[in-house]
């Protein structure tokens, strides 16, 4: 059985990694900026994280297990945390080069994800303020 507070941490714990991979995937894209025929990457957090949340999305360590046939190989897995679908960002304006990244969409959203990341790292701190002041008043 499962206590609340282990249900509350894993919510934040899987919205985190989630975000923390995606800022993984927006730096890449703006490091790719000038790579020909790159093409910009994103997740749908909403949909991944929901995903994750209806079980959906692998073990419950956040990764999908895969069986290995021999002691030697490597894990399988490209990092991403489970339920996180990679997708090619729409493009917004065509290069000759091909490359589809745009400067502007990626800066605001990689702001964004950082914002929310932090906003996400204050509610888990908030949360173990609160749980240790109530095993201190006890």
């Amino acid at each position: 059985m499962t206590h609340p507070i282990d249900t509350e941490l894993a919510f934040h714990q899987r919205a985190l990694n989630l975000q923390a991979y995606r800022q993984q995937v927006l730096a890449s894209n703006i490091a790719n900026a000038d790579t020909p025929h790159y093409k910009a990457r994103d997740i749908d957090f909403k949909a991944s994280l929901q995903e994750v949340l209806a079980g959906k999305g692998g073990s419950a360590g956040g990764q999908l297990d895969l069986a290995r046939t021999a002691p030697r190989h490597f894990p399988a897995g490209d990092g991403a945390p489970a339920g996180a679908r990679l997708m090619y960002r729409r493009e917004t304006q065509s290069s000759v080069d091909g490359n589809t990244v745009d400067m502007d969409v990626e800066r605001a959203a990689f702001a964004e994800n950082a914002v929310r990341y932090e906003a996400s790292l204050t509610f888990i701190n908030q949360m173990l303020r609160n749980i240790r002041a109530a095993l201190q008043n006890q």
